[in-house]
């Protein structure tokens, strides 16, 4: 498959400087013009003065983009009809010339096809409640049980049965490593009332984690789960009250498929006035930072 690298992104490869994959779902899907675009340049930024190469994937015309030029980065955050793209749209989106906003699936998939071995985000999807009945479940789980990609996130988002993501994520033999803190973090929220499965302190510990991984050959993806910062983050209990008015509402509207998570963010956002889209810029930084810490460290 062709990629289409940025300048700086070449660069980086050429050079083997340390890259931290983005993805392009949070810009379209996630935000309106123009707070996704100073968003998205923002955390882009702050991995460059971190000392490693932001690369933001996204399917720009059917061209498959490991990184965006200033322009091209302006373009998608305005392009109101961009398909979001997983694992099973990328041909499909590729192959009819189609601009598409990776997830966290297809930002993976990317990431690992140019070389790049991690990649912050700010929440992964997982299993949806009520999934008994409607089986949904998100595609990332399959991809990190597969694809040997370092994937930072502040857990999965707190609209999902947490509990069943992680027994799923269990089961796919993916390991889950949670920074300073023994309880799995919960998106807007520093702790949810389960265990992570195992702990480490700083980036350090992951990317030694990852190279004795790479050891043993066809490992798939790591989930890091990086917690809010306490200034930034809303109580659990808060949380859980918007949550459920937002499913509630979304069973009214017979919301399904992929329009559940963008619709329940929407309605979470008018809920808490904003906040909650404060603490997702805030979470979504606070990955990238580490993960530009891991980065460095695994080149090393």
């Amino acid at each position: 498959m062709q990629l289409h690298f940025s300048n700086e992104v070449k660069q980086a490869i050429d050079n083997k400087a340390p890259i931290v994959a983005l993805e392009s779902t949070i810009i379209t899907h996630g935000m309106p013009w123009p707070g996704n675009f100073e968003m998205a340049t923002g955390v882009e930024q702050l991995i460059r003065d971190g000392g490693a190469t932001p690369a933001t994937i996204a399917v720009i015309q059917g061209n498959l983009h490991i990184g965006l030029e200033q322009k091209t980065l302006e373009e998608l955050a305005q392009t109101k009809d961009a398909m979001k793209v997983s694992r099973a749209d990328m041909a499909f989106a590729i192959s009819q010339k189609k601009t598409g906003a990776t997830t966290v699936a297809a930002t993976m998939m990317a990431a690992h096809e140019a070389g790049i071995q991690v990649f912050a985000t700010g929440g992964i999807g997982g299993v949806h409640r009520g999934a008994s009945d409607s089986f949904d479940i998100s595609a990332d789980l399959q991809e990190l049980g597969r694809t040997p990609v370092v994937v930072v996130a502040a857990g999965a988002k707190a609209i999902l049965d947490i509990a069943k993501t992680l027994e799923v994520l269990e089961t796919l033999g993916v390991p889950i490593v949670t920074i300073g803190q023994d309880s799995f973090p919960a998106f807007w929220s520093q702790k949810s009332e389960y265990k992570s499965p195992l702990r480490v302190e700083n980036a350090l510990d992951v990317a030694s984690f990852e190279k004795t991984r790479q050891k043993f050959g066809n490992h798939g993806g790591m989930l890091v789960g990086n917690p809010v910062p306490t200034a930034n983050e809303i109580s659990a209990s808060e949380m859980n009250t918007y949550i459920e008015q937002a499913l509630t509402e979304a069973s009214k509207q017979n919301i399904s498929g992929k329009d559940v998570t963008p619709f329940l963010l929407g309605k979470i956002f008018e809920l808490t006035n904003g906040k909650s889209l404060e603490t997702n810029i805030a979470l979504v930084r606070n990955n990238a930072k580490i993960a530009t810490e891991i980065a460095i460290e695994l080149v090393k």
